[in-house]
């Protein structure tokens, strides 16, 4: 699952050299004019980020199965019978094995969903919670299929409806709450390279509807309202959390959230929603501490992964994934709680999803914020990335959208090193767009070669090393800075059959 990647400095290297710095100096007899004083007054140091503290590896799947249960259903089509979709046969049993194998220790347990025959192989259920220490355990021909009646995310006492769309949101219940500590949804994968699945049917009309989740956003973003959609998983304060080899697909809203928690792994996740779903984000962690998002495909309509961070977060890895149709890899727009050390390494982003479809925004990299939400994020690495096909490369804003505050975003120490991206569509661009004078952009180049170089800039301080793109504007400056290794030589992978 891994990319070749040739230039730059491999993974292992520069872990072991993390926290080398390179000073940024001036080129002799630059002239600076007066709103370029600031930023060159003070040259910054590089640091390399180092991600997750952990030391992280595949996982496996739990030796100890808890409970086993069978499944009762075919749904070829991925519909059931209009009585099983209205009430959905597998949750009470899902739900009370669940709640029966809950474990206090670190060592998990496995509820496992398997087939009962060669062609009954589908589960169909409401919303379930996953207690600490039991680990949801899909074999690897199974699918767990989400309700399409909206009625069973209903979330009692709020003001918004699920599944209709207003000025309120909050009106759902996520498919999967996982609600305490070392718990995971995982699956069994064969030699084949299946493996178990978990279907948010998103593109199916809901239970008497003749529109689909998919839908509801849709219409949603064209009246400038809110789509009350469940969001697929939800984790919250669930440390040593774990997705393993599990396929998430269609998902109504939201693929994954990890929230306010420490210690979250995915790692060998496909996700597989078309680019054109409005708000089905593949992996947010928000508020989170030591994140390993690793060996993953990921497919959505919004971003691939977005780091958000409300409350701090820091610790984050994000290496060897690839993305497509994505709004990229992001971090934002909420930065007002801080977010620190994290390490983008050996990804490839494909702007156009598998079926071909352009989703609203292709995107590279981006950090992205506003005075509303905003704060300081800190030691960023990007290092070996390769993009194509997308509209921006790198997007560093801090005026993403027009909310205004007294929270000022201030983004520093960012290294791009290692940055490759070929066949940009047209009219594309990249966005380095500082606040103002006084919250400079502290930003390094390094090996980056940009088949597009057209670039907003404003108020920045950008080393340049090896680097096509030098950016210019309003209170930007460049100086060389010392450097190695070279631009990264880059294959794009095909998204894997499932």
């Amino acid at each position: 699952m891994l990319r070749s990647t040739t230039g730059g400095v491999g993974g292992g290297a520069r872990r072991a050299v993390a926290g080398a710095t390179a000073l940024l100096a001036l080129p002799a007899g630059l002239i600076l004019g007066a709103a370029q004083h600031a930023a060159a007054a003070t040259p910054a140091a590089v640091t390399t980020a180092t991600g997750d503290s952990r030391s992280v590896s595949q996982p496996t799947v739990p030796s100890t199965i808890c409970a086993t249960i069978s499944s009762g259903l075919q749904m070829a089509s991925r519909k059931s019978g209009t009585t099983q979709e209205a009430t959905p046969p597998d949750t009470s049993r899902i739900q009370s094995a669940l709640n029966s194998c809950s474990q206090s220790g670190s060592t998990p347990v496995a509820v496992k969903l398997v087939a009962s025959d060669s062609t009954h192989a589908a589960f169909l259920s409401g919303p379930l919670t996953i207690p600490a220490g039991v680990v949801l355990l899909l074999d690897s021909n199974v699918t767990l299929y989400a309700s399409l009646n909206p009625a069973n995310y209903q979330v009692s006492g709020s003001s918004a409806t699920c599944g209709t769309v207003s000025a309120n949101s909050g009106g759902c219940h996520p498919f999967i709450t996982v609600s305490g500590a070392n718990a995971g949804i995982e699956a069994v994968r064969a030699s084949s390279g299946t493996q178990g699945r978990i279907d948010g049917r998103g593109d199916l009309d809901l239970y008497n509807s003749s529109t689909s989740w998919f839908g509801l956003a849709a219409t949603a973003k064209s009246e400038s309202l809110t789509q009350n959609n469940p969001r697929l998983i939800q984790a919250e304060k669930a440390n040593n959390f774990t997705l393993f080899d599990i396929d998430l697909l269609n998902a109504a809203n939201f693929h994954v959230v990890y929230e306010n928690g420490t210690g979250f792994t995915a790692w060998g996740v496909r996700i597989k929603t078309p680019a054109t779903a409005g708000n089905t984000d593949g992996i947010d962690p928000a508020g989170a501490t030591n994140v390993t998002i690793a060996n993953s495909y990921i497919m959505d309509g919004d971003d691939g992964v977005a780091v958000k961070a409300g409350s701090a977060s820091k610790n984050i890895t994000i290496e060897n994934d690839h993305f497509y149709g994505t709004h990229g890899i992001s971090i934002g727009s909420e930065t007002n709680g801080g977010l620190t050390n994290m390490l983008v390494e050996n990804n490839t982003i494909t702007g156009v999803d598998a079926n071909g479809a352009v989703g609203g925004s292709p995107i590279g990299l981006r950090i992205k914020s506003d005075s509303a939400a905003g704060g300081a994020v800190s030691t960023v690495s990007y290092l070996n990335n390769c993009v194509t096909q997308v509209k921006q490369p790198l997007v560093f804003d801090t005026r993403y959208n027009s909310s205004t505050g007294s929270l000022i975003p201030v983004y520093t120490n960012i290294l791009v090193n290692g940055l490759k991206s070929t066949s940009s569509m047209s009219g594309s661009g990249n966005v380095i767009n500082g606040y103002d004078s006084s919250h400079l952009i502290g930003l390094t180049l390094e090996n980056v070669s940009l088949d597009k170089t057209t670039t907003t800039a404003a108020y920045a301080s950008v080393g340049l090393y090896n680097s096509n793109l030098t950016p210019s504007g309003t209170g930007v400056t460049t100086s060389s800075v010392s450097g190695s290794g070279s631009v990264p030589s880059c294959s794009f992978p095909a998204y894997p059959a499932l």
